[in-house]
């Protein structure tokens, strides 16, 4: 791996709070993106099945305030046009040993997806960086309690069913970091473009973590 491989690893372990777009209009999803990061969110994923992603891609990795992602990658071509627009990790539902492989080549961080310990273990001897949790579990902090007592090594991401309200809980419980997708970017204040009100919402989700952490 080379020196922007490991800065990344080392951002989100830092950061460990994830800012998720996947909307049908690009300008909403640059508003939105822009409200998280101003609200103090240092990473930011756009997936590509989001209009213009790759664009968008492009535009945020020259913001030195974030690391950005591309997510939804389905293919080793999506993955190499994703990291050529800027994308700094490959997020993906599923895991393929190919997606992985490619995105290391291309010296970026592999997220797959992955739900039991069996798939999971499978992605990380693939030669995955993140296992992202996928979907989610009835208690998200439970099972990835469950999950890194036997298997510290594993550095889990939970997205799906991340929320203000339990995100706290589930890095407690060892996740390596965690996305929030619809409970920042919630569909009535998308619709509406109501950008204020994310802000707001990824300004109280940062001030949390910080203080959790104190």
């Amino acid at each position: 791996m080379n020196m922007l491989h490991d800065e990344t690893l080392a951002e989100i372990a830092q950061s460990k709070l994830l800012a998720i777009l996947r909307t049908t209009d690009q300008q909403c999803a640059e508003d939105a993106a822009t409200a998280a990061i101003d609200g103090g969110f240092r990473l930011v994923e756009f997936t590509l099945n989001t209009p213009g992603a790759l664009e968008l891609i492009g535009k945020f990795a020259l913001d030195s305030r974030v690391v950005v992602g591309a997510g939804t990658v389905l293919s080793v071509e999506h993955a190499r046009r994703a990291v050529d627009a800027g994308a700094r990790f490959v997020v993906s539902p599923h895991t393929d040993a190919r997606i992985i492989a490619a995105t290391r080549d291309l010296c970026a961080v592999s997220v797959p997806g992955a739900f039991s310990p069996s798939e999971m273990m499978h992605a990380h001897e693939s030669g995955a960086d993140i296992i992202k949790l996928f979907p989610a579990p009835a208690d998200i902090a439970q099972y990835v309690r469950q999950l890194v007592g036997p298997l510290p090594h594993l550095k889990i991401v939970p997205t799906a069913g991340v929320a203000p309200s339990n995100f706290q809980a589930v890095l407690k419980a060892g996740a390596f970091g965690v996305g929030f997708v619809s409970s920042l970017f919630t569909p009535d204040d998308i619709a509406a473009k109501d950008f204020a009100s994310i802000k707001r919402r990824a300004e109280s989700i940062v001030a949390a973590h910080q203080e959790s952490r104190g």
